[in-house]
């Protein structure tokens, strides 16, 4: 059976094979904080869920910067950032203000 994905040439010129060892390391940073930024995300909507107010309202603190921080390095779009956050941020609210009634 053949493979799914095709064997990658290799380039012949040496500024090309700089690039393919260059992506390596940058694909291997870009995966770390793109899930880095999943699992943040991940943790405050558990917390919202367990109805933990205070673990929330402190996970969000730390999401939020993970969030911009990722955003800031274009591994996802700012707008989707800010769209999380929000979500986010409503998420949390809406537990503090459940919790206050």
């Amino acid at each position: 059976m053949a493979s799914a994905k095709p064997k990658k040439k290799n380039p012949r010129l040496a500024s090309g094979r700089k690039r393919a060892r260059q992506d390596v390391k940058l694909n291997a940073a870009n995966t770390s904080l793109r899930s880095k930024y999943r699992t943040a995300v991940k943790n405050v909507e558990k917390a919202v869920a367990a109805g933990d107010k205070a673990k929330a309202t402190d996970l969000f603190a730390k999401a939020q910067s993970i969030v911009d921080t990722v955003a800031d390095k274009g591994i996802f779009h700012k707008n989707k950032a800010a769209r999380d956050k929000s979500r986010l941020s409503a998420k949390v609210k809406a537990l503090q203000a459940a919790a206050a009634a």
